[in-house]
C-alpha cells in the first residue's frame, strides 16, 4: 500500500446519529443494516474506508462474502483492498477479558476473507488485512496480535495435523495473507503520551512500509474535557511526527472525532475547518451523525474535501504550557462531572440508543467517600448533558486564566466556532450548571446567541426529569427534540 490509497474516509459505527438512515426499517440499526450501510458509505458517499467494529457488539464477520454476494457489480469495479478498505476493530484481551477469545475468531476470519476474494476476483488479494486495536498502553499489545496471526494464523499452515501427515496447507490450502498490520488506538491521556514510544517500540526488528496510529477524541474528552483532549491530540501528533522523522517510517495519524464540539466538531459543514485543525491527520473518522444527520450532497462534499486533502506539519504546540492548561482543566472537569454523575445516569436511561450494543461501562469513573461513579459511554454521556442544558464543552472552563485563553486562541482555530456552537445550547435558567460555569462564560471572549427551541426542550426535560413517573415517559421525546436542532445526538 503506498500513501496514495491509504485511505482518509474512515466510515465507524459509532452511533451518534439522530437521524435514521433510509436503509433501515427501524431507528437501531445491527446486523444486516450495518451490511447495506458498508456499502452505502462506498458507493453513495464516497469514503473509502469501513471500520468494522467488534468491540461490545454483535458483529457479522461474513462482511467480505456478503457484500460481494449482494452488490456484485459494485465491487469488481471497486476492489476492496486496494479502492476500497474493510479495518477490523477488534476487543483487547489485555482490558475485555470476557471478549478476548473474539479476537482469535477475528483474526482466523481474515483468511476465510482472502479466499473469497480471490475466487471473486479470480486473483490473490487480501481485501483484510489490518486491525485496529483499541486501548492500547504497549508495544507488546501490538506485537502479540502481530506475532500470533504471523505464527498462529498464518504460520500454522506449514505444520501437519500429526507425525508423517500432510500439512495443514496442503489438507485445506495457503493461508494468506501471511501477515497483518495493528493499528494502535490510543485512549486515555497517559497512553496518548507516549503513543510515539511505544510504537517506535513496537516496530524495531519490523521491516514496514508505513504505520497507521490511531487518536481517539471522544473517551478523553469525556474524561478530561474538551480543552484536555485537544491539546492531548495536538501534543500526541506533534510527537509523533517526530518519531516518524527520527527512525525513518511514515506514520499516518487517524482521528476519531465525531459531530459535537466535545468529541471533535466534524460535520459536513465544517470540514475545512478541521483540515487546518489538524493537518497532519490522514484519516478522519466519519460517524454516523456525520453520514445520516445531513443530506447526501453535503455529505459527498464533506467526504470530497477530505479525499482531496494534503497533510502537513502538526501544529507545534508548547508542551509545558499544554500539560499545564490540561491538569487544571481536567481536575476542574472531573469534579464538576462527579457532582453531576446522578443526572447524567438519570437522562441516560432516557437517550435513544442507535445500534444495537452489547452492555459496555464506560471509561469515566471516580472515587467518592460512598464509593465510585460511573458513567456511560460518551455519545450518551454527551447526549446527557446537552439534554439537562448544560453542554459539556463548558466543563472545566472555569479553570482557564486569560494567559491560558490567548494562547488556545493562538494553537486552537476551532475555539470561537466551537465554544460559540456548544454556548448556543447552554440552558442558563438550567439548576444543573455549576456557578463558576456561569461565571466564566463571561470571560471567554465568545460571542453566542441561545437557540431558543433548545433551550425550551431542555427546559422539558428537566421538568419530567423531576417529575412523576408517569410524565417521565415523555422524556426520550424531548431528547431527540433537542437533539434534531444540533444535528447529532451526543
Amino acid at each position: 500500500m503506498n500513501k496514495f490509497s491509504i485511505p482518509k474516509c474512515m466510515s465507524t459505527q459509532h452511533p451518534d446519529n439522530v437521524s435514521a438512515p433510509f436503509f433501515t426499517p427501524t431507528s437501531v440499526l445491527g446486523g444486516q443494516d450495518e451490511i447495506t450501510e458498508a456499502y452505502y458509505v462506498f458507493s453513495h458517499l464516497l469514503c473509502d474506508e469501513q471500520m468494522w467494529d467488534y468491540e461490545g457488539k454483535e458483529v457479522d464477520n461474513h462482511v467480505v462474502k456478503k457484500l460481494f454476494t449482494k452488490y456484485e457489480a459494485f465491487f469488481k469495479k471497486n476492489k476492496i483492498g486496494e479502492k476500497v478498505f474493510i479495518t477490523l476493530r477488534v476487543p483487547n484481551p489485555e482490558v475485555e477479558k470476557t471478549e478476548a477469545k473474539m479476537l482469535l475468531e477475528t483474526l482466523e476470519s481474515i483468511p476465510r476473507s482472502f479466499d473469497i476474494a480471490k475466487l471473486f476476483y479470480d486473483k490473490d488479494s487480501a481485501p483484510i488485512f489490518e486491525v485496529i486495536l483499541p486501548m492500547t498502553s504497549s508495544a507488546k499489545n501490538m506485537d502479540r496480535i502481530f506475532q500470533y496471526y504471523k505464527n498462529f494464523v498464518a504460520g500454522k499452515q506449514d505444520q501437519p495435523c500429526f507425525e508423517n501427515d500432510i500439512s495443514i496447507a496442503e489438507w485445506i490450502g495457503t493461508i494468506n495473507p501471511s501477515s497483518i498490520n495493528v493499528i494502535p488506538l490510543f485512549e486515555d491521556r497517559e497512553n496518548t503520551l507516549k503513543a510515539h514510544n511505544i510504537v517506535e517500540e513496537y516496530l524495531e526488528n519490523k521491516d514496514l512500509d508505513y504505520q497507521r496510529v490511531f487518536f481517539a477524541r471522544s473517551d478523553p474528552a469525556m474524561n478530561y474535557g474538551m480543552i484536555s483532549a485537544l491539546l492531548l491530540n495536538k501534543l500526541a501528533l506533534q510527537n509523533i511526527a517526530k518519531t516518524s522523522e527520527k527512525i525513518g517510517v511514515p506514520f499516518y495519524p487517524i482521528l476519531g472525532v465525531g459531530s459535537s464540539p466535545l468529541r471533535g466538531n466534524l460535520t459536513p459543514l465544517n470540514v475545512e475547518d478541521i483540515l487546518k485543525e489538524y493537518p497532519s491527520v490522514h484519516t478522519f473518522s466519519l460517524q454516523s451523525a456525520f453520514k445520516f444527520d445531513y443530506s447526501v450532497s453535503q455529505v459527498r462534499d464533506g467526504v470530497k474535501k477530505i479525499l482531496a486533502s494534503e497533510t502537513s506539519a502538526p501544529h507545534e504546540l508548547d508542551t509545558e504550557k499544554s500539560l499545564d492548561i490540561m491538569n487544571r482543566v481536567q481536575a476542574s472537569f472531573q469534579k464538576q462531572v462527579q457532582s453531576l454523575a446522578i443526572p447524567i445516569n438519570a437522562v441516560a436511561k432516557f437517550v435513544p440508543k442507535r445500534r444495537r450494543r452489547k452492555l459496555h461501562v464506560g471509561l469515566f469513573g471516580y472515587s467518592r467517600d460512598v464509593g465510585t461513579v460511573s458513567l456511560p459511554r460518551a455519545i450518551t454521556f454527551t447526549a446527557s448533558l446537552y439534554s439537562l442544558g448544560v453542554p459539556p464543552e463548558l466543563l472545566g472552563l472555569d479553570a482557564l486564566t486569560k494567559d491560558d485563553i490567548a494562547y488556545l486562541r493562538k494553537i486552537y482555530i476551532g475555539y470561537e466556532k466551537d465554544l460559540s456552537m456548544a454556548l448556543k445550547f447552554y440552558n442558563p435558567d438550567s439548576p444543573y450548571v455549576p456557578q463558576s460555569i456561569k461565571d466564566a462564560i463571561k470571560n471567554l471572549g465568545v460571542d453566542y446567541e441561545t437557540d431558543k427551541f433548545h433551550k425550551e426542550s431542555t427546559d422539558q426535560i428537566i421538568k419530567f426529569l423531576n417529575s412523576s413517573t408517569g410524565e417521565q415517559s415523555m422524556l426520550s421525546d424531548y431528547i431527540l427534540k433537542a437533539a434534531h436542532g444540533r444535528r447529532f445526538l451526543g
